[in-house]
């Protein structure tokens, strides 16, 4: 028969669309009937590849006894938190609110306002594992709102009532000292042996990574010694798919051994931007391999007409890493003569019962045996574990095009095709953004989600992601209709983030873990546009910031977006190449994390107002040294700034 869920457009829905539960999606129906039949509502938010999701589901939501719970006493509500960040960001920090801790499975309770006032996250059907069962847990809440209403009331009042406070801070000045402080914080939590951060579970933190490469650009040591071995670790462990190529979600064990396996899409394409830069840096060959092949599995998720989908579940055979996964019988079986070898290589370990997840511990080792042959040996192995892999039933798919993912997988392959002289990356990454512009841009914004037809929601992060990665292939191919889209969309950008809210409780992400926010890239994407148009677009970066000030007081570590864009605001410089010049190759195949490149005839723009071809200036919110004609020189006046 099915329940609401079978017209979604999303396939984390779409997998519900068949249980027993009377599923709603997001929307004003569903308060409405909450409303008019005095009912809680129960709000479900998880997404495609969520493991623990799909447990809830096997044992809860297919199930009729559970479904009948829930039928009768609530409005059941079911949320991609993919396809609505607003609503999955407002919701969490509530649920961390009540609890402590947030996560997915994500199980709220709330009035029919919208107000939550009891949650978790995954809750078994029966009492098991310490935890609560489901069944226990529907009951109880029922029986709370009928007989103790005016107490759950006021409890969701008063937790709405302080979210609204502590999330709506009212503007102040950037805090000068918050990038000592982040540094002084990262470095206290720093683990000295395997990288990272403690305490575990380890997640990549791409936007940290980001700004912390930026940091070690400009020879900040402290930056440095908290990055490149971190970089080296997930490189080698088990976090980093060794036969694939890409990054899990994040390891179990602060050894970066152990992963979740699941493999987001927007995760890959920050961390290749981090290993690109890095090898620029310090010219380390296995921060290279690691970027190519990144941006190699990046390839594997484009769509025929150019988006990029969002991730790989991390469990097929209903059994989390299966396909990532190995026994030694199974290698030798793959391997054949190469397996001795191979076994020191991998530094096999029973991690999940008989079978092992592979690292490149051994790389030193058998490097330092087989020489120069090394990587022809590697690329052999590689190749028949990935002819072997392929047999196996693989994780499913989430083909859902979310803009603000596919921007950002944009903007790694433009850098990469740039910064490596890779058409293919550049000619994917193009062909992306042409996507962005012709199947997901309508009205004025580039629309969230899209799945063989497209949504309507359109969030900051779209506009603002999708503007840093046009500025990027603007840099790489001096294309002007790039430049122009990204100031249309920064300028959209703009105007989303002056609407009031649209929902009973602010959508505001305080911290950055796993993507920029999307004022903090707004923030970056104005900078930038400064450096070509000139205006007030610095004026407008800085008051972005500015409304994230309080945060950047108490909690710098956590916001390293904004800790990027506040460094390029203060520090970072304009690289004005009038055309044509000597000196476009060098530029384009610099690493200048702190530098926008604005590139075209004498003229064309305020930025290359007055300039002479063949000369290149090197500029901070438009003051200029002076014009200089060598890379080297240019390279000097980037590191000094003005």
């Amino acid at each position: 028969m099915g329940n609401r869920l079978k017209d979604a457009r999303s396939p984390y829905l779409l997998a519900h669309a068949e249980d027993p539960v009377d599923w709603y999606p997001f929307g004003e129906e569903a308060f409405q009937k909450a409303k008019a039949e005095d009912k809680p509502i129960f709000l479900s938010v998880g997404y495609h590849t969520c493991h623990w999701c799909h447990v809830m589901h096997r044992e809860s939501f297919k199930d009729p006894e559970v479904a009948s719970l829930l039928n009768a006493h609530f409005v059941a509500v079911k949320v991609d938190r993919e396809e609505r960040p607003d609503v999955d960001a407002a919701y969490m920090r509530a649920l961390v609110s009540l609890t402590g801790q947030g996560g997915w499975p994500m199980s709220l309770f709330l009035t029919p306002e919208g107000k939550p006032f009891f949650g978790g996250t995954y809750f078994p059907k029966e009492d098991r594992m310490g935890l609560p069962g489901f069944k226990r847990v529907l009951l109880a809440v029922a029986e709370a709102w009928q007989k103790r209403r005016k107490e759950v009331l006021e409890e969701a009042e008063r937790l709405a009532q302080a979210l609204w406070r502590s999330l709506t801070p009212p503007p102040g000045p950037i805090p000068k000292e918050a990038e000592e402080e982040a540094l002084g914080r990262l470095e206290a939590t720093f683990d000295p042996e395997w990288g990272g951060f403690l305490p575990a579970p380890k997640f990549p933190q791409g936007p940290l990574l980001l700004y912390l490469l930026a940091r070690a650009w400009e020879g900040e040591g402290r930056a440095e010694r908290l990055l490149f071995p971190t970089l080296k670790a997930m490189a080698l462990g088990g976090i980093y798919d060794q036969v694939g190529g890409g990054f899990h979600r994040y390891s179990v064990d602060r050894f970066f051994r152990v992963p979740h396996f699941e493999k987001m899409l927007y995760d890959n394409a920050l961390l290749a931007r981090v290993y690109l830069g890095a090898y620029r840096l310090w010219g380390e060959p296995l921060f290279l391999r690691v970027a190519r092949e990144t941006l190699d599995w990046i390839l594997s998720l484009q769509h025929r007409e150019g988006g990029f989908f969002t991730a790989l579940d991390a469990e097929s055979e209903e059994e989390e890493g299966r396909y990532y996964t190995w026994t030694e019988a199974e290698l030798r079986e793959a391997l054949g003569e190469d397996f001795p070898l191979a076994r020191r290589y991998f530094a096999l370990g029973e991690d999940l019962g008989e079978r092992s997840v592979l690292t490149a511990w051994g790389e030193e080792e058998v490097r330092k045996a087989l020489g120069e042959g090394f990587s022809t040996w590697r690329e052999g192995v590689r190749a028949r574990l990935q002819k072997a892999r392929r047999l196996r039933m693989p994780p499913a798919l989430d083909d859902k095009v979310l803009a603000d993912w596919t921007a950002l997988a944009v903007r790694a392959l433009a850098e990469g095709g740039r910064l490596l002289g890779e058409g293919r990356y550049l000619e994917a990454a193009r062909k992306g953004a042409h996507f962005l512009l012709t199947a997901m841009y309508r009205e004025g914004l580039l629309r969230h989600a899209w799945r063989e037809s497209l949504g309507e929601e359109a969030y900051l992060a779209d506009q603002s992601f999708a503007a840093l990665a046009l500025l990027e292939l603007y840099a790489a191919t001096g294309e002007w209709p790039y430049l122009d889209w990204a100031r249309r969309l920064a300028e959209a950008g703009w105007r989303l983030l002056e609407e009031g809210p649209s929902l009973p409780l602010p959508a505001k992400e305080v911290e950055e873990g796993a993507i920029p926010s999307g004022e903090s890239a707004l923030a970056e994407a104005l900078v930038r546009l400064g450096a070509a148009f000139g205006g007030d677009y610095w004026e407008r970066a800085e008051a972005v910031l500015a409304q994230r000030a309080l945060w950047l007081g108490r909690y710098p570590h956590a916001l390293p977006g904004a800790l990027y864009a506040k460094a390029l605001l203060e520090r970072g410089t304009e690289l004005a190449l009038p055309l044509p010049s000597p000196l476009l190759e060098a530029a384009r195949g610099a690493f200048l994390p702190l530098t926008q490149l604005v590139v075209g005839p004498s003229g064309a723009l305020p930025a290359l107002e007055g300039r002479e071809p063949g000369k290149a200036y090197v500029c901070r919110r438009g003051v200029c040294f002076l014009p200089v004609k060598r890379w080297e020189e240019v390279e000097a006046l980037v590191r000094k700034g003005v």
